[in-house]
């Protein structure tokens, strides 16, 4: 099963914000570590933050932070939730449409695959490799060290 650049962008953020749970981070930050388009990012950023997964503070001092402890998030969660509930084939146009035995297999199928996503959490998700961790703490500086002044 493929997950959409969409979701691929929302787990980046939220491994992200896992990471850097200690402050609110602006979106211009996790543009730069991830070397990924704003414009994208803060479409991202909004549909989590409407989803309950993300709190946003506006302002100069304002980004987002994780709504809830990344302990508490389930990656099958956020998977799930931007993905939404379409079927993983479209049926509209097939002859079988309404008399497919594959439907309830391609169902199970994808529920088989969010439970395996449910298993992690966000913060085993930080912590399953010995790197991610600090990959993550060091990539904004990181970038910053590479953008020219203007």
């Amino acid at each position: 099963m493929n997950l959409s650049k969409f979701t691929d962008y929302a787990l980046r953020v939220c491994l992200y914000l896992g990471a850097h749970q200690d402050r609110v981070v602006p979106i211009s930050e996790m543009t730069r570590a991830h070397g990924l388009s704003q414009s994208n990012l803060m479409k991202v950023v909004n549909q989590l933050v409407d989803g309950g997964f993300l709190k946003s503070t506006r302002g100069r001092s304002g980004g987002v932070a994780l709504a809830r402890p990344a302990a508490e998030i389930r990656v099958g969660e956020v998977a799930r939730f931007m993905e939404g509930d379409d079927p993983l084939v479209d049926c509209s146009t097939c002859i079988l449409r309404g008399s497919c035995g594959l439907v309830r297999g391609l169902k199970e199928a994808k529920d088989a695959f969010y439970q395996s996503l449910d298993r992690f959490s966000l913060a085993d998700s930080v912590l399953a490799h010995p790197r991610t961790l600090s990959i993550l703490l060091g990539a904004a500086r990181t970038q910053e060290d590479h953008v020219p002044a203007k």
